[in-house]
């Protein structure tokens, strides 16, 4: 299983899901370009010292990242979306991905996922936080696959 951040706008948040990724043993993908300069020191401060701990590749585009994880399920987890993460099937080998905090995902980005996901909330709510969003599902994506212990 990974996580994969479509294009992520926030070094912090950056950090903080690769402190995620570190501690549940998941490799990362980021999806470039960012919507801030990679410095290595900003995003450490976030993930801490956990940042050698992550096995995380970034890829120039979406489309070298298609390339790359070719065969492999991507999972959406987008407002968007209809089935709630809880009712969905999760594979050990899936690919989770979440988009940039102020945008999302475009289009053709979205229509072109194996599935899409979302955590239900209030009405009135409009987003959580996408490392809190990565956290939920992940954790559960690991326990339908029997990898959270």
């Amino acid at each position: 299983m990974r996580l994969a951040l479509f294009q992520p706008d926030m070094a912090p948040n950056t950090g903080a899901m690769m402190r995620l990724c570190a501690c549940f043993g998941v490799g990362m993908d980021i999806i470039e370009p960012c919507g801030f300069v990679w410095d290595e020191r900003k995003i450490k401060r976030a993930g801490m010292d956990y940042m050698q701990l992550v096995a995380f590749q970034r890829h120039a585009d979406w489309s070298r990242f298609r390339e790359h994880v070719a065969g492999r399920r991507i999972v959406l987890l987008t407002t968007k979306a209809t089935l709630a993460y809880h009712q969905f099937s999760f594979l050990a080998d899936d690919i989770l991905m979440v988009g940039q905090e102020s945008a999302g995902v475009p289009l053709d980005v979205r229509r072109s996922v194996d599935a899409q996901i979302v955590i239900p909330m209030q009405p009135q709510a409009r987003s959580l936080n996408v490392g809190m969003a990565a956290s939920i599902v992940l954790a559960e994506a690991l326990r339908q696959t029997g990898r959270l212990q």
